[in-house]
Parts: C-alpha cells; sequence; structure tokens
C-alpha cells in the first residue's frame, strides 16, 4: 500500500504527487495513456509576453521531477471500479488492485460532441485529437480542413495547425439542433469569444472585439458581420456560416455551409459546398468525473466550471474521507491552472496524513491558485472565479 494513489498523470496530477513526495509521502501514479503530461503534450502556443508555451517540453520537467523525488509512475492502466474500506481506498485496474488512505482523482476533460449530418465520415476528428496527431505524434491530419465550432480551444488549437503548415479553410458554426443549440447560436458564441480580444494578431482585432463586450453593441455586429468573416492568423473567423452536413463517399471530400441569421437560422438558398479533406468537430470541454461518481462523491451543477463537478472545497477535499480531486475534473480552465491545483491538492493531502508543517504552505498554495486564476490570460468562462467561490460555498453550508 502506498500513502497517496493518483489517477491521472496530467499537469494537476504530476503537481500533487510532487508535492506529497517533496513532504516524504510515498506517491504512485497511474494513467491511461502511453505518456505522462495529459492536456500538456498537445499544447504549443505564443504567450501575450511573446514567449512560447510547449506542452510537452512542461510535461517533462513535471515527469523529471517527480521522478527525482521517487515517485512510482505507472502507464497504460485502466481504472475499473473503486470503493472506500476502512483502509483507505481501493481502486480496480487493468493489471490489478491499488490501495491508498488517500486517492487523488486528477482525470482531466472529456471533448463535447458536436454532431451535424456526415460527421462519422472517415477524416472527422474531434479538435482535440487533431491537436495531439499534430503536436504529439507529428501527423499531419490532412491538406486543407473546416473546423466545426468556434470557442476558446478550437480558436487555440486552430493556430497550432496553421503552424505546423496545416491549411484551415474556415472555422463556422454547427447548424443548430437539440445538442448544437448554444454553439450554433452567434449570439452566444460572439460573447464567449470577445473574451480572446486581447490575444487577437493585429490593433483593429482588438479594438472590435473590445467593443463588442458590450451587449448593445453585439446584436450591431452581428448584423454587420462581414460574410466572409474576419481572419484571424489568417483563418477566416465566421459567425454568420453554420456547417449543415459533411459530405463524401467513403472519406471527407466537402462540407455544405450555409448563410446564418444573426439568430441562427438557416439562410435559404445560400448553401454551398467547400472542398476539404477534413473537418475538426470543436463541442467544448466538459469535466471527466465519472471516477468521483462511481466513489460516491456528492456533485453539483456549476454551468461556469463546464457541468457537473465533485463537491469540494478550496483545499481540494471532498467530502469522502480521503478523497481529493484537481484539475479539469474540477471544472475547465488552463493547464496551468490545473498545476496550481495539483500542488493545493499535495499540500491537503500531506495535511491529511498529518505531515507537520503543511498548513501554512497549503494556505499560501491556495492563495497563489487564485493569483494564477486571476492572471489567466484565457479563460474558458468569464464567470469561472464566481463558480468557484459558489461550488466552495456549497461545500461549507453542508460539510464545514
Amino acid at each position: 500500500m502506498t500513502d497517496v494513489l493518483i489517477v491521472g498523470a496530467g499537469p494537476a496530477g504530476l503537481s500533487a504527487a510532487i508535492s506529497c513526495a517533496e513532504r516524504g509521502l510515498q506517491v504512485q501514479v497511474i494513467d491511461e495513456f502511453m505518456r505522462p503530461g495529459g492536456r500538456l503534450l498537445g499544447q504549443l502556443y505564443q504567450e501575450p509576453d511573446g514567449s512560447w508555451w510547449n506542452g510537452i517540453e512542461e510535461a517533462a520537467k513535471l515527469q523529471d521531477k517527480a521522478a527525482s523525488l521517487g515517485v512510482e509512475l505507472q502507464l497504460g492502466i485502466s481504472v475499473i471500479d473503486l470503493n472506500h474500506s476502512d483502509d483507505g481506498w481501493m481502486v480496480y485496474t487493468s493489471t490489478g488492485i491499488l490501495k491508498a488512505p488517500a486517492l487523488l482523482l486528477a482525470t482531466g476533460a472529456a471533448e463535447t460532441a458536436c454532431p451535424i449530418p456526415g460527421w462519422t465520415l472517415p477524416g472527422v476528428m474531434s479538435i482535440g485529437a487533431a491537436q495531439v496527431m499534430t503536436n504529439v505524434h507529428r501527423v499531419r491530419v490532412g491538406m486543407r480542413g473546416v473546423i466545426v465550432g468556434i470557442n476558446v480551444l478550437s480558436m487555440a488549437i486552430a493556430q497550432e495547425l496553421e503552424l505546423a503548415g496545416i491549411k484551415i479553410a474556415a472555422m463556422v458554426l454547427p447548424a443548430k439542433n437539440m445538442i448544437n443549440h448554444d454553439a450554433g447560436d452567434p449570439r452566444k458564441v460572439m460573447q464567449s469569444i470577445v473574451r480572446l480580444g486581447h490575444l487577437a494578431p493585429s490593433p483593429l482585432l482588438r479594438l472590435g472585439s473590445g467593443l463588442m463586450r458590450y451587449t448593445p453593441l453585439q446584436s450591431l455586429g452581428l448584423h454587420l458581420y462581414p460574410k466572409g468573416g474576419f481572419k484571424v492568423w489568417g483563418i477566416p473567423v465566421q459567425l454568420r456560416k453554420a456547417a449543415v452536413e459533411i459530405e463524401g463517399i467513403e472519406k471527407v471530400e466537402s462540407v455544405r455551409v450555409a448563410n446564418l441569421s444573426p439568430d441562427g437560422n438557416i439562410v435559404p438558398g445560400t448553401s454551398r459546398s467547400l472542398p476539404v479533406d477534413f473537418v475538426c468537430m470543436a463541442g467544448g470541454l466538459y469535466p471527466l468525473a465519472e471516477l468521483a461518481a462511481v466513489a460516491g462523491c456528492p456533485f453539483r451543477y456549476i454551468p461556469e466550471l463546464g457541468g457537473h463537478i465533485p463537491l469540494h472545497n478550496a483545499r481540494m477535499q471532498t467530502p469522502l474521507a480521503g478523497l481529493f480531486v484537481a484539475g479539469n475534473i474540477t471544472g475547465i480552465e488552463s493547464a496551468k491552472i490545473a498545476a496550481a491545483q495539483g500542488t493545493v491538492a499535495g499540500l491537503s493531502i500531506a495535511a491529511f496524513h498529518q505531515v507537520s508543517g503543511t498548513e501554512e504552505d497549503l494556505r499560501e498554495s491556495i492563495q497563489n491558485l487564485r493569483i494564477t486564476r486571476a492572471k489567466a490570460s484565457i479563460q474558458f468562462h468569464p464567470q469561472v472565479a464566481e463558480g468557484r467561490q459558489r461550488l466552495e460555498s456549497m461545500y461549507s453550508e453542508n460539510f464545514s
């Protein structure tokens, strides 16, 4: 039996492992992927100050630090079930049963489906899959493609694909249906992406995005939005066009797009086929929290954090004894914030094990997490801090 078992070797899990190991705890980390790093592995982008963030390098730093502290890392292992016993947590995996008094779930996030007719054709993939294939496996996903879905995630990855020499013909919305209702609404999408205006590559786009933050101007902006869209990094971002069908016989051959009204309705007689050889579907992210549900952890629905979230406090502690959470399982945010959460969780686990001198470090790490969140250049939701506060209040009201 180890002191701490961590499920997930992404930025949150590895940072927690380091924090625990630095305080003398025996730590075991498992992950179902063949490489540690999680979402870090696909990330490659330029910071607002001009420096570059290379996720593969950041993952390697975390892995090397964890290894130097004696953290045991096992990859290619899937968790099948888990439950609590008198000795702590029993985790049933594809290679056997693991036990630990403290368990951290740092399972990350998964992509939301964004279905339209033809989305099962070869050549259609999630935007995250395109990122991993390009940046991790160095595989060209195609020569010319379309991204269906305009959000924080797809905007960031679109630039990465362009940097890899992959032509993005356009970014469009999905046609509205029962599942794609919000993703196909130009007004709601505009409200989401104007938060990225400070990252725009030209002063004109930064000014326009700043003005569009004012709700009265958004309606006017949608009515005046050019049919060809605005180009960002050379990619046409088209809020007034939607993909209505992906076309092809044995693989992707084209995407049929149509003009949209400001309310997101298809304008009759405007559809045309855009020849491409791949399509990326970008429906956003949601917390991958099934294991927390299996454990019996209570949940709360917090839209600002991406959906149903395991109930936890600022110390990343759930109401279940010895169960902790960190990273995107607690809400959709950046890798830097996930790493800061992992540090908090690691210190919280050390406090759970009654390691002396931990409480002051824990308070400092919680404050550092809040500062990191406040300084984040990209936020997946504008009210994420408010969502965090509401969730912590729910915990205090029921389990203080």
